[in-house]
């Protein structure tokens, strides 16, 4: 995506969240077309997945539609030029183009989420005690403590951008390189890689990718708010990024 199409898209949301007007779709794979417009998202009913998709959109091997039910135990998948929003119990998720994520669990509460492949934005509710959730990428290990997160997973490096809230960040190769964060609004995104020197496959990155609108919307769906105002409509996160 070029960086002029990026910054028109976020201006779009930004004037879209303060008009109190809604939009998702895809452009590479982030968000949908510009001019899809949709209502302001209210917490999905029982028995109700997905909040938008388009494109090529797959869950446990068959195609999806609108009714499709996602459970804690289903496997979704997009393909090029597509997205799916959609809730689990507690939990919100915004998968991009070309991805595919394994949830494990039961019922309607995920314990685990393999991202196998692409990039998903998600926010985690809170946990009972004695329950947990692990994000597995090809490269890292994320605890997850009642998060909003981004996540990337190619072959040999993953991103992690921990953009409110408690992960415990762990390298699948080196037990050495780990990194407890505790992040209020982007503060720490890093890449994991998968080879590299002991006590360094955890590194600094840039802040990219994913929006606080998008993640507006995902706690909408789940009933929820994010820690920071919705008021604000950044153009972009705090701290530089």
């Amino acid at each position: 995506m070029d960086q002029d199409h990026s910054a028109r898209r976020r201006e779009f949301l930004q004037r879209a969240l303060q008009s109190g007007v809604w939009t998702m779709a895809a452009a590479s794979g982030l968000l949908a077309p510009l001019s899809a417009v949709a209502k302001r998202p209210k917490k999905l009913p029982p028995g109700k997945s997905i909040y938008d998709m388009r494109g090529s959109v797959s869950v446990d091997s068959s195609a999806a539609t609108m009714e499709t039910l996602i459970t804690a135990n289903s496997t979704v998948e997009t393909g090029s030029n597509s997205f799916i929003s959609f809730v689990v119990g507690a939990d919100s998720h915004m998968l991009r183009e070309n991805s595919k994520i394994e949830l494990g669990g039961e019922g309607m509460v995920e314990e685990f989420m393999r991202l196998v492949s692409g990039k998903v934005l998600s926010v985690f509710g809170r946990r009972n005690e004695g329950e947990s959730h692990t994000i597995h990428t090809t490269t890292a290990t994320i605890g997850i403590r009642g998060t909003g997160i981004y996540t990337e997973s190619e072959p040999d490096v993953s991103y992690v951008c921990t953009c409110y809230g408690l992960v415990n960040l762990a390298s699948n190769t080196d037990p050495t390189s780990s990194e407890l964060i505790k992040s209020e609004h982007h503060d720490a995104p890093r890449y994991i890689y998968a080879d590299g020197y002991a006590g360094k496959l955890i590194a600094e990155a840039p802040f990219k990718d994913h929006t606080d609108q998008e993640l507006m919307l995902l706690e909408a769906l789940v009933g929820r708010t994010t820690p920071f105002s919705s008021i604000r409509g950044y153009s972009s996160p705090r701290r530089g990024y």
